[in-house]
C-alpha cells in the first residue's frame, strides 16, 4: 500500500503541475506534507533547498529523495517513474493534438493563461517558508536574507543554487547553535 501511495502522490503533482517544475513543488508539499504526512514543513523546505543546489529537474530530484526515504530503492523507482509518467503521456497526446492547433486563439491564450497561475503558486510556496523562516530565525534576519539573496542574484550574477547552498549551510549552522543552547 505504500508503494501505491507514493506512487498516487507524485502521480497527482506530477499530471497537476502544469508549467514545469515551480508548479510542482506547491503540489509536492501538498502531498507529502498534508497528504501523507511524510514530513513536516521544516523538512519539505530542506529537501528542497537541497534539491535546488542540485543539477536537473527539481521535481524528479524530490520525488527520488522523499520516494527513497519513504520506500527505500523501490520507492524511489516508484516515485520518479510516477513523477515521469504523466509528462511523457501529456507531451505525446497534447504536442499531437496541439500542433493541429497551434495558431488558434483558445490555445494561444490558455498558454498566456499559465504564467499568473505559476506566478500565484510560487508566491503561496514563497509566503510559507517565509513565515516559516520567520518562526526559526525572526523577521529582521529572514527579510535581510531575502534582501541580500535577491540583490546577490540580480546584481551580482551569482547562480541561485550557490547562494541556497551557503544560506543552507548558515541555517544549519545556526539551527546546531540553538540545539546546543537547548541542552545547557
Amino acid at each position: 500500500m505504500k508503494q501505491w501511495h507514493i506512487f498516487l502522490a507524485f502521480f497527482r503533482s506530477g499530471i497537476l503541475a502544469y508549467g514545469g517544475g515551480p508548479a510542482s513543488i506547491p503540489l509536492m508539499q501538498k502531498e507529502v506534507v498534508e497528504t501523507y504526512k511524510w514530513m513536516d514543513d521544516d523538512e519539505f523546505a530542506e529537501v528542497l533547498a537541497i534539491g535546488n543546489t542540485l543539477p536537473g529537474p527539481i521535481n524528479t530530484k524530490m520525488s527520488g529523495y522523499i520516494g527513497y526515504r519513504v520506500g527505500g530503492v523501490i520507492g524511489l523507482l516508484n516515485a520518479i517513474l510516477a513523477s515521469i509518467l504523466p509528462t511523457i503521456l501529456l507531451m505525446i497526446v497534447f504536442l499531437t493534438s496541439l500542433s493541429a492547433y497551434k495558431d488558434q486563439e483558445w490555445v494561444q491564450g490558455m498558454t498566456r493563461a499559465v504564467i499568473p497561475v505559476v506566478g500565484v503558486l510560487m508566491v503561496q510556496l514563497t509566503w510559507q517558508f517565509l513565515t516559516k523562516s520567520k518562526q526559526g530565525l525572526g523577521w529582521k534576519i529572514s527579510i535581510f536574507l531575502v534582501i541580500i539573496s535577491l540583490i546577490i542574484i540580480e546584481f551580482f550574477h551569482i547562480h541561485p543554487g550557490i547562494v541556497i547552498a551557503v544560506l543552507l549551510a548558515y541555517a544549519l549552522t545556526k539551527r546546531g547553535k540553538q540545539k546546543e543552547a537547548a541542552k545547557e
